[in-house]
């Protein structure tokens, strides 16, 4: 693969360096013992959550099942590839 841009960085007297005209604002850092530093972009998203009456229905489902209010097992047999 070639690079895109390629340029010499000093590091400044809090161990940083400034990555010019950077496409992303999180990196995941690689350091390797002969110096070689190895950035992969990360975009950083919100963590999925489950709707509130969503859980509540989890619950209900829950509480039948310990009380043995159920459907019969469905065959998933026909589904199988």
């Amino acid at each position: 693969m070639e690079a895109i841009k390629e340029y010499d960085a000093k590091i400044d007297t809090k161990k940083r360096i400034t990555l010019r005209g950077s496409s992303y604002e999180y990196y995941h850092v690689i350091e390797f013992p002969n110096g070689r530093i190895e950035l992969e972009p990360r975009v950083l998203v919100e963590p999925f959550e489950i709707d509130e009456n969503t859980l509540k229905m989890i619950d209900k489902s829950m509480e039948n099942l310990k009380k043995g209010i159920a459907s019969e097992p469905i065959n998933l047999a026909e589904f199988a590839d």
